[in-house]
């Protein structure tokens, strides 16, 4: 006798956004299930809004824990609003799925919330379909008049601070390729760092007012450094005895890895900001406040849109790569 086999239905479109994505927006006048969602900022306030694509195979792997991608997906996007100052509200997400994998689905929706959630961000909307599997999310938040943080505003003799330290995740890819071998404490720490990255929200809130411009590090410190210095029209003299370095790279036995990763690597989502002197000290008081190290770094100067970086003899230091590119 033929056993008669029975394909399980794959859930819809539909079933996929009321039973995974569809959630309560109290601040939002309309929220997910409509054509449009409508929204009314506070009295007084801009709108900041911003878009990050994160692509399988570019910005991470297919296998990759749902959950964490989900975390992931939605911190990117926060770290820009973080850069602007501005205080997260809502988010849109726009997801292409290979197949409706509801167990994924749940888990990558379970990540994505616990992360919204604390950071009172709400999903309004976006689209799913079929295909690659390729994430997109538009995060809006808002930020009162005059004290964004736009990469235009530096002035020469503007104090360079840096949040945190760079390089454990561009370390993390390096050890997924095989180029450095990670163990232990490093090993967790590198991945932690590269696939749950912290967005410094609350820090970017307390630098209105105090820093002039600000970016967030996602392609790579000196990348993201430089397009302030070319928006604002100055140079930065920097010492890399003076960059931070995180245990995994101060450990690193490979000094030029280790450099690459700090000056180079991005996705760790670190804040750079320019401030003038008179502020230093304020700064370091929401550095302790906050219990985040914030380290000067370098200093704003007269001349080219491009940062020099000094050995301790202070003899100019080159990198064969200058930061993450996508079309490279």
């Amino acid at each position: 006798m033929r056993r008669l086999r029975y394909k399980s239905r794959m859930a819809s479109e539909f079933e996929i956004i009321r039973k995974y994505f569809t959630r309560p927006a109290p601040s939002a006048v309309l929220g997910v299930g409509d054509d449009c969602a409508l929204l009314a900022p506070r009295h007084g306030m801009l709108l900041a809004v911003t878009t990050d694509m994160l692509l399988a195979g570019r910005h991470f792997l297919a296998n990759d824990d749902p959950g964490k991608l989900g975390h992931k997906a939605l911190a990117v996007n926060l770290s820009d609003l973080a850069a602007m100052g501005a205080d997260p509200r809502w988010a849109m997400l726009a997801i292409a799925l290979p197949e409706a994998d509801e167990k994924w689905i749940a888990a990558f929706a379970d990540g994505f919330f616990r992360l919204a959630a604390r950071f009172d961000t709400e999903l309004i909307g976006g689209d799913t379909t079929k295909g690659p599997l390729t994430i997109c999310i538009t995060a809006i938040g808002e930020v009162p008049p005059n004290l964004a943080l736009r990469r235009d505003a530096a002035l020469a003799g503007d104090e360079v601070w840096l949040s945190g330290a760079t390089g454990e995740a561009a370390l993390a890819i390096a050890h997924r390729q095989g180029r450095v071998k990670l163990e232990g404490a490093a090993r967790e720490a590198c991945l932690a760092r590269l696939h749950t990255p912290e967005p410094r929200v609350e820090l970017g809130g307390r630098l209105r007012g105090l820093a002039r411009s600000a970016i967030d590090v996602s392609d790579g410190l000196l990348a993201d450094l430089g397009h302030i210095l070319e928006a604002s029209g100055v140079g930065a003299e920097l010492a890399w005895e003076d960059i931070p370095r995180a245990p995994a790279i101060a450990a690193c036995a490979d000094e030029a890895l280790a450099r690459e990763c700090a000056l180079a690597g991005g996705d760790d989502y670190e804040l750079v900001f320019t401030a003038p002197p008179f502020r230093r000290a304020e700064i370091e008081a929401t550095g302790k406040e906050l219990d985040i190290v914030l380290t000067r770094i370098g200093v704003t100067v007269p001349g080219a849109p491009s940062a020099v970086l000094r050995d301790a003899s202070g003899k100019a230091i080159s990198l064969a790569h200058g930061g993450f590119d996508h079309f490279a």
